[in-house]
């Protein structure tokens, strides 16, 4: 039971949002848009801002989702951290669409919402802060996954969740690295 929850994290991140909310709207792929990411961000730019928060909220959703039914099931520690894990993975690169999917920022904050809530709420008011008066997500993003550890360790939330905070923002840095290197050399997106 516990890897099928595990691999049902790994679906419910594999559900295409900003893909399906594209081809809904303009019957386009978003991953042709834009800066070729399925993810809110692009959609907030090629959508519309309404469906882009959406959207952010929707795959938010899809790592709360998969923490809480891990936890539902009583699955280990270990087990509800590698179905987080799938659960980015599956946004990443999801089974349904060729495994080209978005950097699962999105997810990330679902999942970490669930395990590490206050240290989360913390810092997310000066995170939305520098979204108002920067608006670079991309700069917005580190401002909460580097604070993020300094105020768990504040609050001492134990090693092992603050170990795990570090390292799916680093799922997401090599995602946005491997995407970017991806743009650059457009023939090799994947997309036919």
């Amino acid at each position: 039971m516990q890897w099928i929850l595990v691999l049902l994290g790994y679906i419910i991140g594999s559900f295409p949002t900003a893909y399906v909310f594209g081809q809904r709207l303009k019957g386009e792929d978003i991953r042709r848009l834009g800066d070729g990411n399925m993810g809110a961000r692009n959609a907030y730019h090629e959508l519309g801002h309404k469906i882009g928060i959406l959207i952010f909220c929707i795959d938010t959703g899809k790592g709360i989702l998969a923490i809480l039914l891990a936890h539902t099931f009583g699955a280990p520690q270990g087990i509800v951290m590698l179905a987080g894990m799938a659960t980015i993975a599956g946004h990443n690169w999801p089974v349904f669409l060729g495994f080209r999917g978005g950097r699962g920022e999105a997810v990330t904050i679902g999942i970490l919402l669930v395990l590490n809530t206050q240290a989360i709420l913390i810092t997310i008011i000066p995170t939305i802060l520098v979204l108002l008066w920067k608006k670079n997500v991309i700069l917005t993003s580190a401002v909460l996954f580097i604070t993020l550890p300094l105020i768990s360790w504040w609050l001492e939330v134990p090693g092992i969740i603050i170990s795990y905070g570090i390292a799916l923002p680093i799922l997401v840095g090599i995602t946005h690295f491997l995407r970017a290197r991806q743009i650059e050399n457009p023939a090799n997106t994947g997309i036919t």
